[in-house]
């Protein structure tokens, strides 16, 4: 993935978290990007990963337990994860109030 890519991931996870984790602003880029260089597995395909993981409260909150733990980094992918990590507690108190 190249530097531009990457900004584009960081960029739509930050519109994804801004807007309350609707489904309208789950991309496919970023979907992609959790399921390949993140440790989350596919769950067959873009719906059923947000299903799984952002519908309910508690699956959101597991969700961002282990993303933020940094579990799991793809190698060439830890810049874009930690950004990711920063940005999601910029947005944090927001979103504990949207569960």
């Amino acid at each position: 993935m190249t530097a531009g890519e990457k900004q584009l991931v960081l960029q739509n996870w930050k519109t994804f978290l801004k807007n309350g984790l609707k489904r309208e602003h789950f991309t496919k880029r970023l979907y992609q990007h959790l399921h390949l260089h993140c440790g989350y597995i596919a769950h067959y395909n873009i719906e059923g990963f947000y299903s799984t993981y952002f519908e309910a409260g508690q699956d959101a909150e597991r969700f961002f337990d282990h993303f933020c733990k940094g579990v799991y980094s793809a190698s060439g992918y830890h810049d874009l994860n930690t950004a990711m990590t920063e940005v999601f507690q910029e947005f944090k108190n927001y979103i504990e109030k949207w569960k």
